[in-house]
């Protein structure tokens, strides 16, 4: 059972080589990103807002202990209870990451989305709020990529419904990107 399942992961995380082209695009966006100044805005709903979480606080502080480098304006959309429950309660839940970025949000920052249906409301109007602030967005999805991937700048699927997968495969992803991009900001 266990040796099914590593072999079914292994398998996606092999299929990551065939969107290389991909990878390093995002990897270069993210780094000009940061070059210029800009900020990155993250976000996801259950495991993914726990993801993106956890990658902020990556960006904040530092992936690798040997790498002493300044913090990178990461913000986490998900992590902000008392804004979370005013806006749901007062515009919805579905608007509870698109009225952060209306807010906080300006041409040449980045929008990164992770969800592994592509077809959550508030990421689709999060998305939706992007195109119209002039930010490129960023979505890491699963299955088909749902909605999300049409409204997405640059999209990344990994081919699969299975929850578990989808956010293994973003997350070794995201390590990986975070990884050279601290290479490139610090040298």
């Amino acid at each position: 059972m266990v040796k099914k399942e590593i072999l079914i992961l292994k398998k996606l995380l092999d299929d990551l080589h065939n969107e290389e082209k991909n990878i390093l695009l995002i990897i270069r966006k993210l780094s000009n990103c940061l070059k210029l100044k800009k900020r990155i805005f993250i976000c996801g709903n259950g495991g993914s807002a726990a993801e993106a979480e956890h990658l902020s606080a990556e960006f904040l502080v530092r992936l690798k202990l040997e790498n002493n480098r300044q913090a990178l304006p990461i913000i986490s959309l998900t992590q902000n209870a008392a804004v979370i429950t005013a806006c749901g309660n007062d515009f919805g839940f579905e608007n509870i990451f698109s009225r952060t970025l209306e807010g906080l949000g300006k041409v040449g920052d980045i929008l990164w989305c992770l969800s592994t249906s592509g077809n959550s409301k508030n990421i689709l109007n999060v998305l939706k709020k992007a195109k119209k602030k002039r930010i490129l967005s960023i979505s890491f999805l699963g299955n088909d990529g749902g909605k999300a991937r049409a409204l997405s700048d640059i999209s990344f699927v990994v081919q699969s419904n299975n929850i578990a997968r989808v956010q293994e495969c973003h997350l070794f992803l995201s390590h990986y990107i975070l990884s050279e991009v601290e290479k490139i900001i610090t040298k």
